[in-house]
């Protein structure tokens, strides 16, 4: 018999903190689901851990990948080894209250125009002691599409952690989007997608902790360069106009959407004041496209200060000349 539900957790390097997320995940008060892990070619004790645990739980499968295809290919597999008809993401970091599962499975059973369900998120640091608590108001029950849609971008464009990227998703709905593309930010237009196709339901408790932490790919990739190719290494050295692939698959998957006529025209609206807001990023982004050429390959995969930093690792003695041009430039 099938799972009801699929737990997915693509994992790279993550021994530090594996195995307070697998024991939550396994400890949830709902049993019914599989746990696949996908192993991005970890050169730590992650495959080891893994392992240990598939051969105590059978709801687990693991696969490990011999290359690193980067995080978007690893998230999106997951996707299609999945069985249940439920679908959560799980990072490796975090920790989910046992009732989590139960909780959102409840809200989509009840709900059954809802895309997505979610728990509130609690801030945790390394050590788990509880830093702050996140609401990331996407309760967004409203019945036209184009309503949801709207107050997501609005959302978005003024900054949102989007938190509901872990909560729980119906699978069929998901396997309609573009699911997680090859650059930074792209599950925002994720979620655009599929507040196209279905409510989202924010539960009230606080059942998702995210942990903050040195490691954490916001905190180890500072540079939207570095962040990029973690994406996909593909982008390593390559000009990232991000801002105007987020323009154009928020257009697509409106285009793509199964909504009527006059709520696509409403939609292309909000994308419109979306661009209008984010006209500064998207101007940086033609500058940036205009001198790429002349920018020295060593700035093309790194930012000064990681290149600084890497320096400063090797020995104490090497600096980087920051009096240029293309070391003072956000690149």
């Amino acid at each position: 018999m099938l799972p009801k539900v699929t737990v997915g957790m693509p994992v790279f390097n993550g021994q530090s903190y594996l195995r307070e997320s697998l024991d939550s995940l396994l400890g949830q008060s709902f049993g019914d689901f599989e746990l696949i892990i996908s192993d991005n070619a970890s050169t730590d004790l992650t495959g080891q851990i893994c392992e240990q645990y598939a051969a105590v739980d059978k709801r687990i499968r693991y696969y490990r990948s011999e290359k690193n295809f980067g995080a978007a290919r690893n998230f999106n597999r997951l996707v299609e080894l999945a069985r249940g008809i439920y679908f959560k993401w799980a990072a490796h970091d975090d920790i989910c209250d046992p009732a989590f599962l139960e909780k959102n499975i409840q809200a989509l059973d009840e709900d059954k125009s809802a895309s997505i369900a979610y728990a509130r998120t609690a801030i945790f640091d390394e050590r788990c002691n509880k830093q702050s608590e996140y609401k990331d108001g996407l309760n967004l029950t409203q019945d036209s599409p184009h309503e949801r849609f709207g107050i997501l971008l609005e959302k978005m464009r003024r900054g949102n952690e989007c938190h509901p990227v872990f909560g729980l998703m119906r699978i069929g709905m998901l396997r309609r989007t573009g699911l997680i593309r090859p650059y930074v930010s792209s599950d925002e237009v994720l979620l655009g997608e599929l507040s196209l196709r279905g409510k989202f339901r924010e539960m009230p408790e606080y059942l998702f902790f995210k942990r903050q932490h040195s490691n954490r790919s916001m905190t180890a990739f500072i540079s939207l360069r570095s962040r990029s190719a973690w994406f996909d290494p593909k982008n390593k050295g390559k000009l990232q106009l991000h801002k105007w692939r987020m323009l154009a698959d928020y257009i697509d998957s409106v285009r793509r959407a199964s909504i009527a006529q006059s709520e696509k025209w409403l939609c292309y609206l909000a994308i419109s004041k979306w661009a209008a807001f984010k006209t500064p990023y998207l101007t940086k982004d033609i500058a940036k496209a205009i001198i790429w050429p002349f920018v020295p390959d060593e700035l093309k995969s790194q930012s000064r200060k990681e290149i600084q930093a890497t320096n400063e690792r090797i020995s104490p003695f090497c600096r980087n000349d920051n009096s240029s041009f293309f070391n003072r430039a956000n690149i």
